[in-house]
């Protein structure tokens, strides 16, 4: 089979993205994209994004269901962050009531021909992004691999899989080849060529709330070999020459979102809301920063191991260029922008939006309109929430300032909902005893369990799935090491990846099953809760974190900042990345400073490869506020130093930090965490290298004290709590063991 490298070098630098047509494209820009839109090369796109194919399309095994999400979320990047104008956009996708807009392959290689290839001008950026299913087909002329040992031949050519339906077993996909002799054609005109590939080409079907985007392969229609014939002809190249341009190496980008063997999700954000997951990481990232392509691509690597997927994202070509080719874009950072103004309502786009916090965004959360400075012009209070898509009312207007659309807005305050649950899927797996487990489960205080539906998905989101270790399960399993036993009962992730230490015995029952997990699944429920206020793009609090060897503290391993840190220095700045890799075995430490004027109030949790969440600061047997504090203007807190608690990690997996800062004094959370401490310490100081288990007392309350503390309200979990940025800074790290 042909290897995910053999598809990259031969679809070379461009850059496969979905759109919408011209009608769906905002008419009026923000002034910043059209500052940064003058003077500058001509910037295209192409994005295409087919979420519904023809139902007797027979190589279709599920249907999509974020694909024209993606082409939204990509066409507002575009224009508001990096200076597009919506005239030089064309989007293809399968909502569009125009024939001449649907992404069929006619249309596809129309507009690449026409739109793009015709357009070009040297110095010219271009995009073409493709979210969809992605296949193989049988390639009657194989070319051989790039290598510099024995040359070998490959049977199969990746494609991506267009909304027309195949003819007489013939696919009409866009191979790979095809893709490549297009680049060759922009390579003429310029050189700044971008594909991104959010599809996969193993797999297919669904993977528990997940749907994979890969159809079954076929062989090629022979309108598809005819057209690459005549590109090759018009480009005066020989079958020779193609296989010698093809391993010269790329001067333009591919962008995959994920290796060959993996599957690329499409991921439910919310119960109403699909989005590539690739596409939403990517896309939500370049909202608030800057960053070359590399640094860009392994931040979203790192945001992965947080469980939305098990896929790596890839790039060929000069991974050193800025994405999209713009060096420096003058804007800020910011959480959306003002899409349109009806009278006393407003319209907004969310695409800066953390997928953890969405929850959080909902009716009474507020958000400030601001200039390029990042000053406060006014504030907007939200209405409604779909998906990125927003209303708001205006609450203050400061020195009576003209709102407009494409003005940027930046979150104040977000509302943590009353009663949030945890909602677990029950695996088809289960059977007969599915009943008895959503029963168990359902008297978990805020627990939902939510039985599988008949194509196997779920009728809402949920956090985790409980099922059974079948055969098949095992199977879906990538690159993990010591899988549980057939027909033990334990927990999976959404996309049916098992977790770590939750798995139990052959023969137990469906009832002690859920009655040995109820303690971890307290403890995801209390993380779920506290994940609620990570905020590290809107917090107003100057704070930073880093992860290094007790060793080596000048060598990070993982860093985090508030924004408020970054605008500090150049607001353009490259952020730098780290390995995110911690060593087993070896004694590691957390640095936290405080960079503000006033006196800060921290507590740290670290959650291992299980899902396990410790409490490894404050780790004094008798905590009070005072204890919780950390100056302004003094040496950094160290955690993990000798003599107070040591930190080792002991088993290979993905692992997180969650630090809050706040300004508030943390006193109804103090009285529970000492009391934590007595339970778990037996009264003592703790072993170096046994740090505090929030799951072996009641660590929901522990969350519901510390909301209420860093909310100002006294309400518990009945109530609503408002969360302000300008109060707390919530910062995650995570990193892989091994």
């Amino acid at each position: 089979m042909m290897k995910r490298r053999n598809f990259l070098q031969l679809t070379g630098s461009s850059l496969a993205a979905l759109g919408m047509s011209h009608l769906d494209i905002i008419n009026q820009g923000n002034h910043y994209a059209k500052v940064l839109a003058k003077n500058a090369p001509r910037k295209l796109a192409l994005l295409v994004g087919i979420t519904e194919y023809p139902t007797k399309h027979k190589r279709i095994t599920s249907e999509l269901r974020g694909c024209v999400n993606d082409v939204r979320m990509q066409q507002e990047l575009l224009i508001h962050r990096f200076g597009f104008d919506p005239e030089n956009i064309v989007a293809l996708h399968s909502e569009q009531k125009q024939a001449k807009f649907q992404p069929t392959r006619n249309n596809i290689l129309f507009y690449f021909e026409k739109h793009l290839i015709e357009k070009a001008e040297p110095g010219s950026v271009v995009v073409f992004h493709f979210s969809g299913h992605g296949s193989q087909l049988l390639d009657p002329e194989p070319i051989a691999n790039c290598s510099n040992e024995e040359l070998t031949f490959t049977n199969l050519n990746s494609s991506l899989v267009v909304l027309d339906d195949s003819r007489n077993n013939l696919a009409p996909d866009i191979m790979g080849r095809t893709l490549f002799l297009l680049r060759l054609e922009l390579q003429r005109k310029t050189k700044n060529v971008i594909m991104v590939l959010d599809c996969c080409y193993s797999g297919g079907g669904t993977r528990g709330n997940t749907i994979i985007r890969s159809a079954s392969s076929d062989i090629p229609a022979k309108e598809e070999i005819n057209y690459q014939e005549d590109l090759m002809r018009k480009l005066g190249i020989d079958k020779n020459q193609l296989y010698k341009l093809r391993c010269q190496g790329n001067t333009g980008i591919v962008v995959a979102s994920a290796k060959g063997h993996q599957l690329a999700g499409d991921y439910p954000f919310e119960t109403d809301f699909n989005a590539g997951a690739f596409t939403y990481l990517l896309t939500q990232y370049l909202w608030q920063k800057t960053n070359t392509i590399a640094n860009t691509i392994l931040e979203i690597q790192n945001l992965f191991r947080q469980g939305i997927s098990r896929q790596t994202p890839i790039i060929d070509g000069d991974k050193n260029k800025p994405f999209y080719f713009i060096d420096n874009p003058s804007f800020i950072s910011t959480d959306g922008i003002i899409t349109k103004i009806e009278g006393k309502n407003i319209s907004l786009w969310l695409g800066g939006i953390d997928y953890q916090n969405l929850p959080s965004i909902q009716n009474q959360a507020t958000f400030a309109i601001v200039d390029s400075q990042q000053q406060t012009l006014a504030k907007l209070k939200l209405i409604s929430r779909k998906g990125l898509v927003a209303k708001a009312q205006i609450v203050e207007n400061y020195a009576n300032t003209s709102i407009k659309s494409g003005m940027f807005i930046q979150e104040v305050s977000r509302i943590i909902p009353a009663n949030l649950k945890l909602n677990i899927g029950l695996g088809p797996s289960l059977t007969k005893d599915i009943g008895d487990a959503r029963e168990k489960i359902s008297k978990i205080n805020r627990m939902e369990a939510i039985p599988a539906q008949a194509d196997t998905l779920y009728s809402k989101k949920v956090e985790y799935i409980l099922g059974r270790m079948t055969k098949e399960n095992r199977k879906k399993q990538t690159n993990r090491e010591d899988l549980p036993d057939i027909d033990t009962i334990g927990l999976f992730s959404e996309s049916l990846e098992f977790i770590p230490g939750s798995f139990g015995k052959q023969g137990e029952s469906i009832a002690d099953a859920i009655s040995r997990l109820k303690p971890k699944l307290i403890s995801f429920l209390a993380m779920h809760l506290l994940k609620q206020t990570l905020n590290v793009n809107s917090s107003k609090l100057d704070v930073e974190a880093s992860i290094s060897l007790l060793e080596q503290p000048n060598t990070i391993i993982a860093k985090a900042q508030t924004q408020t840190s970054r605008a500090k220095g150049n607001q353009t700045q490259i952020n730098e990345t780290y390995s995110r890799v911690l060593p087993l075995n070896k004694l590691f430490q957390i640095e936290i400073k405080n960079n503000t004027d006033e006196n800060l109030y921290v507590i740290v949790i670290l959650i291992d490869v299980t899902g396990k969440p410790y409490l490894v600061y404050p780790y004094q047997n008798t905590i009070k506020s005072k204890t919780l504090q950390i100056k302004p203007n003094e040496p950094p807190l160290i955690v993990g130093n000798p003599g107070q608690i040591e930190l080792k990690a002991v088993e290979k997996g993905s692992a997180e930090a969650l630090i809050v800062t706040s300004r508030s004094e943390l006193k109804n959370a103090a009285k529970m965490l000492q009391q934590l401490v007595r339970e778990t310490r037996g009264g003592g100081r703790g072993e170096a290298n046994n740090p505090i288990d929030i799951s072996r007392g009641e660590p929901v309350a522990v969350i519901d004290d510390l909301l209420d503390d860093l909310s100002g309200s006294r309400g518990g979990s009945n109530q609503p709590r408002e969360v302000k940025a300008e109060n707390i800074a919530t910062l995650s790290m995570s990193f892989e063991v091994g």
